[in-house]
């Protein structure tokens, strides 16, 4: 496992090249990628009042600006379709010239434990297949990874009280070292939308373990919110829970990016809201709202992971229960956004689900289909619609399940029925794969008027649609 070390305030402006005159931040340097086909922001600090010159090496066109009293400059550049490796001069008197700059796809990953999770696992909790894909990687391949999380292994935690101008980070190679170290759920994304849309890919990782969204959110979001504190950014209290300690993430790991400009987000948290669902439920919208609001690129796609299955407080306990069904609203409140499920790859004494590679291909599903267009293949999570009561049976219906549902001729797992009395009871639940509908009944329970799937923290998925995504759980009471 990587060493953890301690976390401090972010220095105002950590630079990029210290042995040139114009100072860059990290994530603009040798090795990044810029996103195809449009307008992306280069910025950086010279001098006060000097003139800045940028030359693009795609099209050798050069762009001047110059810095204001306070040194601070920025331009935006025309970028081609993918390709490259190309160069980019920086000249404000002195030359700098960044190096192996591709153009592809770009997409921001960010969340808490299972976003952070590298490739090779934390100590004890292993990541599947992983040591082959580690192996395998080249720098030929096209993918290149820029993090805050670590570096050589270690990670580094950076937060901070105000938004910061920059932060600790650098774009990686393609390589086995440097692959072994980078979010596993990121990585198997990338690796999936570089080979089907064969072009390069950067992704931007900035995440953070047992992290809450409040800690992810601006302060000026924030302060629409009077249940949620945000005092501690006016006193002199030391930060002691930089991932619950709202903006503090935000602050330091996202404020810092918001220039570079994205294809999209990809989120991976919410195990830490478990407590504060309902907030969580008004809290997540708003934070995508003011996402897009920072980086004012449009409503970009923003695609997350439900929280897998896990005993999180014992056999009985249901805390993660309400925050699965308060994501799935969030897919509805949500514009422009998907829901990936992970009801299938849970694991009842380990929080990190090994199995990486199936959330991030399924981001890449959603991805690829609903932002790039690809059709023919499923990524869409089947969703309860409706249910009809037929003597003492409920027959339930579902969206995204045109083709129907699996396994046909068996007991389907995770089902139960109530009656007038609201108690709930296991029920024999099956697919009539001629109406495409889940047959549910209990044979004590006369009455049956609502169902629930998967009402438990820690189930295992049962049903999935034929491209084998599973079904979201789901109830059709409010009780």
């Amino acid at each position: 496992m990587m060493k953890k070390i301690v976390g401090s305030m972010l220095l105002l402006f950590f630079v990029a090249n210290i042995t040139a005159k114009v100072k860059l931040p990290s994530v603009i340097s040798d090795n990044m990628v810029l996103q195809q086909n449009t307008n992306v922001k280069l910025w950086g600090k010279s001098e006060e009042n000097v003139k800045i010159s940028i030359t693009t090496g795609w099209n050798n066109k050069t762009y001047t600006t110059n810095a204001d009293n306070k040194g601070n400059w920025l331009l935006s550049v025309d970028t081609p379709t993918a390709g490259g490796p190309y160069e980019i001069s920086v000249n404000d008197g002195e030359e700098l010239v960044l190096r192996n700059i591709l153009i592809g796809e770009v997409w921001f990953c960010s969340g808490q434990s299972n976003m952070e999770m590298p490739m090779r696992g934390f100590e004890n909790q292993p990541v599947s297949g992983a040591n082959d894909v580690i192996a395998k990687a080249k720098s030929q391949t096209p993918i290149r990874m820029y993090t805050t999380d670590s570096k050589d292994g270690e990670w580094v935690r950076q937060y901070s009280k105000i938004p910061q101008e920059d932060c600790k980070g650098e774009w990686l190679e393609n390589t086995s070292e440097n692959v072994a170290n980078i979010s596993a759920t990121a990585y198997y994304f990338a690796r999936y939308i570089q080979d089907v849309l064969d072009v390069p890919v950067g992704i931007i990782i900035s995440s953070w373990g047992g992290s809450a969204v409040e800690a992810w959110m601006s302060r000026d979001i924030l302060s629409k919110f009077p249940q949620v504190d945000i005092s501690i950014l006016d006193n002199d209290k030391i930060i002691e829970k930089p991932n619950y300690t709202p903006s503090a993430l935000y602050n330091a790991k996202i404020a810092p990016l918001t220039n570079y400009t994205i294809k999209g987000f990809l989120w991976y948290q919410g195990e830490s809201n478990r407590y504060n669902a309902d907030l969580y439920e008004k809290l997540m919208p708003a934070f995508v709202s003011d996402l897009r609001f920072k980086w004012d690129i449009g409503e970009f796609p923003f695609y997350f992971v439900q929280i897998a299955p896990y005993k999180y407080s014992g056999d009985n306990n249901m805390s993660a229960v309400r925050l699965r069904e308060v994501q799935q609203q969030n897919m509805q409140d949500i514009p422009n956004s998907g829901m990936v499920t992970t009801l299938d790859i849970g694991d009842s004494i380990c929080i990190h689900p090994a199995n990486k590679e199936i959330v991030g291909n399924r981001l890449a599903y959603w991805a690829l289909a609903h932002t790039y267009k690809k059709t023919g293949f499923g990524y869409i999570p089947p969703t309860y619609k409706s249910l009809e009561i037929i003597d003492n049976k409920i027959f339930v219906d579902f969206n995204n399940a045109e083709y129907g549902l699996a396994p046909l001729n068996k007991q389907l797992d995770g089902f139960e029925i109530a009656g007038t009395d609201q108690i709930f009871y296991p029920a024999k639940a099956t697919i009539d794969g001629k109406i495409k509908k889940v047959v549910v009944q209990n044979e004590n329970v006369l009455k049956p008027i609502a169902v629930r799937y998967a009402y438990k923290d820690y189930v295992e998925a049962s049903i999935f649609n034929v491209f084998g995504i599973p079904l979201a759980p789901f109830k059709t009471d409010n009780w």
